[in-house]
Formats: structure tokens, sequence, C-alpha cells
């Protein structure tokens, strides 16, 4: 009786220590999502894709980094600019001055899609808050689900809003995510990775894009929602001609 109390206390101990071994922080699990995704490529490569009819293209090199926008309109390219310095606009290559009240979003627009054609890549960045809130299943696949805040101070014109990424617990993958947006009336999205293809070693989805009129509903039970066919399908996120260039590449 006494060997076999012994052999129950080491059986769990055991499984105490399987448990704390294989349990990664929020920050680990983020880490090898990025580096799963293309990791320190993001910082020596030029990105190009189309994104509904407007070009898209972004280059960075250590700290540096330029985000562009090109939109083929009845006036000719007007061409968007936003880098270290700030944002700058040009239409059929003149130099134009963009109003004090366009500034932040023309240069929001331009960034946000930056931002979820790289993702993860970027949530690294000092402003960004990472907490591991639990593990769900969806579609009988197990995921951590990480939930990022951003702090007032450099979390951009956004910092209130705040975001759910489900990462593959084998894989590191992002498959979905969710956010929550104040501007324009506030709103809650949900989307599902879909189409993913490695380009030069850089990872891009696309995204079935949905959305719930409850405003209540707490991030973290969209991935029910989803499951049980309660969000409405609101759009799809798709990337088109994607172009990876090499570290030597200049727009």
């Amino acid at each position: 009786m006494k060997k076999f109390a012994v052999l129950s206390v080491i059986v769990l101990l055991m499984s105490f220590t399987t448990i704390s071994i294989n349990q990664y922080s929020a920050q680990e699990i983020i880490d090898k999502a990025i580096e799963n995704a293309g990791g320190s490529k993001f910082d020596k490569v030029g990105i190009r894709f189309t994104f509904r009819g407007k070009e898209y293209s972004s280059i960075r090199n250590n700290g540096n980094y330029q985000l562009e926008r090109k939109i083929f309109g009845k006036e000719g390219i007007v061409h968007d600019v936003v880098n270290n310095k700030g944002l700058s606009r040009s239409i059929e290559n003149c130099n134009i001055k963009v109003a004090d009240s366009l500034i932040t979003k023309i240069s929001d627009g331009v960034n946000s899609v930056h931002y979820f054609a790289n993702l993860p890549y970027g949530l690294n960045a000092p402003a960004v808050n990472k907490e591991l809130v639990g593990e769900s299943t969806i579609k009988n696949v197990s995921y951590y689900k990480v939930k990022i805040t951003f702090n007032q101070e450099g979390g951009g014109t956004d910092f209130e809003d705040e975001f759910l990424y489900w990462i593959h617990k084998d894989n590191f993958t992002v498959d979905y995510l969710a956010y929550s947006y104040a501007v324009d009336g506030g709103g809650i999205r949900f989307r599902e990775a879909y189409n993913s293809r490695i380009i030069k070693g850089i990872r891009f989805v696309d995204y079935n894009n949905y959305k719930t009129d409850d405003m209540s509903t707490p991030l973290s039970n969209l991935d029910k929602l989803f499951e049980k066919g309660k969000l409405k399908l609101l759009s799809k996120i798709e990337l088109e001609d994607v172009y990876v260039y090499d570290e030597n590449y200049v727009y």
C-alpha cells in the first residue's frame, strides 16, 4: 500500500512537471508564431500586393520602414507614403499638401492594411501587451488564446482596440483572430484564415471576415458562436498578386 502511495505521488509530480514544461507564456507563443510566419525575414525584404484594387508595398530595414499605397482613380494615381518621417501624398507624381484633418485618417488607412497583411509580425512592438487567457478547440483543433492590448503611448490612434488571437498549439499559426474597435460607431469582427501560402519564407493568408451585432459579446466567446454558425459573413479579405523581393530591392 505504501509503495502504491509513493508511486501515485511520483506520477502526480511528473504530471505537474509535464504541464509546467509544455505550458508556454504569451510572449513565447507570440515569438513562435512570428518565427513561423517569417520572423526576421520581414525586416529584410520588400513586399507588394493588391487589395481591393489598390496596390500596397512595404520595405523595412533596421527600424526604418516605408509603407505605401497606390490608388488608381479618375484624377490619376494617388500615391500615399507612410514612413518614420510621417505621411506624404502625391498625385501623378506631383506632391500635394495634406490637410491636417486628413493626416491621421490617411495614415491609419495605409497602416491598417499592412498590419493585417503581415500578422503576426508587429505583435512584439514596444506598445503591445500580451496575455494568455486560455485555450479552446475550433473544428477539433486545439488553440492558445492570446489577448492583445496596447499602451496609449506608442499604441497609435486606435490604442483602445482589443484583439484576441487563436494560435495553433502545434504549428503556431494564427488561424483565427477577433477584435473590437471604437471608430465609426464601433464593431466586433472575427476572422477565419484560409488560403495559407508561403512566399519566399513568409506566410500570407486570406480571411473570411465575420461580424456580430451584439457589441456586448466578449471576444473570447466568438469562437463558440462561429462554430454554431451564429456569426454573419461580412466580407472576404483577399491579398492578390503577392510578391516578395529580396533585401536589396528598393522601391
